[in-house]
């Protein structure tokens, strides 16, 4: 068997907790591979919405185990209030079908400070966190100071936490930035208990055995493509690898392991936060792609910028990833257009390319190809073959730029509202 995987291929908030919630029926293990609380995917069904930030999307299917490898980052705190809402809503979180790598990392509550201090010392030169503590983390994993999951089991774990504690205390005192985090470490701390009580595994060991023994296993990635710490717009990126690469370092399984890789991108482009966005509207058109598309981040509440799709970026996604599945979110939010456009290269200091370059700046100058709109709702569609011919013609053009066949298509943010080709 191979371990199959679902990424996003722009920005982030592409759609990926829909997709991946469509998919589990077919799969027996969801694995998410990176990232942390910053992520947030949205499901909605049977008429309730629900956002998941640290839990795989697989959650809300009884047969199906889910795990946090060891890739990702996990808050505490945040992973059981995010248990406990779900609780609230009527879903019951089962200990045993949430499983959590011992490799991954813990977001300690000097993260968050850390974090928050250092973008505020950025002024101007912000780069949009989420103030999560992602970015610390990640630096304290790869300069091995950090603190893991298994160490809660180690009988050391007071010792070493005080350890990273005070190395952290010393750093935030030299931003001379005002904190306290006497009630939040509290929480973290008893949270710190709550999560000893769920399946603590080696993952990697979980996975590999679980594809011996013929289970079908779907990776679940966060953020997106273009925000990968060695592939994104740097230094306006993410602190992990969102590409494909990052399934085999984030769950432990060898490169030939890797079967279908679902890319998914939306109909349009959108970011949040600070970076480049070549083909980022100021006009009535980015308005409406924000307002009819509900542009507000899960996590981080702020309005998204939008674009129209950009095809140079999408090619470079998919060539980094090896996608060999295409899945188009959000058409419907491009209805009442008139006119949709697709941006096919770049001019940049007079020069003409279709090459993603090395760094992205404000001198790059979109060079556009315009397809008719469908100018209909699609809410009635529930099949490919009756869409309109101008989202055929849409499609067909997405196909053939890419080279790679695009197999599902949303026209809603509901799980039904899902187009299987």
């Amino acid at each position: 068997m191979k371990v199959d995987v679902v990424l996003g291929l722009q920005w982030g908030d592409e759609g990926k907790g829909k997709v991946v919630d469509v998919l589990t029926p077919n799969y027996n293990v969801i694995a998410r591979f990176q990232g942390g609380p910053n992520a947030g995917h949205t499901l909605i069904f049977n008429g309730e919405k629900y956002v998941l930030h640290t839990i795989p999307s697989g959650i809300f299917r009884s047969e199906v185990s889910n795990i946090i490898g060891n890739g990702v980052v996990i808050d505490p705190l945040i992973l059981m209030d995010e248990i406990a809402k779900l609780r609230q809503s009527g879903k019951v979180i089962d200990a045993r079908n949430l499983k959590i790598a011992k490799k991954a990392h813990l977001i300690l509550p000097t993260h968050r400070v850390l974090d928050a201090a250092s973008e505020n010392a950025k002024g101007k030169a912000k780069i949009g966190s989420t103030l999560k503590g992602i970015g610390p983390t990640y630096m304290d994993k790869t300069g091995r100071n950090g603190l893991r999951v298994g160490d809660l089991l180690s009988g050391k774990f007071e010792e070493r936490y005080t350890a990273l504690k005070t190395k952290h205390l010393d750093m935030i005192a030299t931003y001379n930035f005002e904190f306290d985090i006497t009630e939040y470490e509290g929480k973290w701390l008893n949270a710190v208990e709550e999560l000893k009580k769920f399946d603590i595994i080696d993952s990697e060991h979980y996975v590999n055995d679980a594809l011996l023994a013929g289970q079908t296993i779907l990776a679940e990635g966060a953020q997106g493509s273009l925000l990968d710490i060695d592939f994104g717009t740097y230094p306006f990126v993410t602190s992990s690898n969102t590409v494909c690469a990052g399934v085999c370092t984030g769950l432990g399984v060898a490169p030939t392991s890797i079967g279908n890789v679902y890319g998914i991108f939306k109909a349009y482009c959108t970011r949040v936060g600070s970076g480049p966005f070549p083909t980022e509207l100021f006009d009535a058109d980015g308005d409406a792609m924000c307002d009819v598309g509900r542009e507000i981040g899960s996590t981080t509440g702020r309005r998204r910028r939008c674009g129209w799709l950009d095809m140079v970026a999408l090619k470079y996604s998919v060539m980094i990833n090896g996608v060999s599945k295409l899945i188009m979110m959000k058409c419907d939010v491009l209805n009442d257009f008139d006119t949709i456009k697709i941006a096919t290269g770049y001019k940049i200091g007079g020069v003409v390319t279709d090459k993603f370059p090395y760094e992205c700046s404000d001198d790059i100058e979109p060079i556009y190809t315009s397809l008719k709109g469908w100018k209909c709702d699609l809410a009635e569609c529930k099949t490919y073959e009756q869409f309109p011919s101008e989202l055929k013609d849409y499609i067909k053009y997405i196909e053939d730029a890419t080279g790679v066949p695009v197999s599902i298509v949303s026209i809603g943010p509901d799980r039904e509202e899902t187009i299987i080709r």
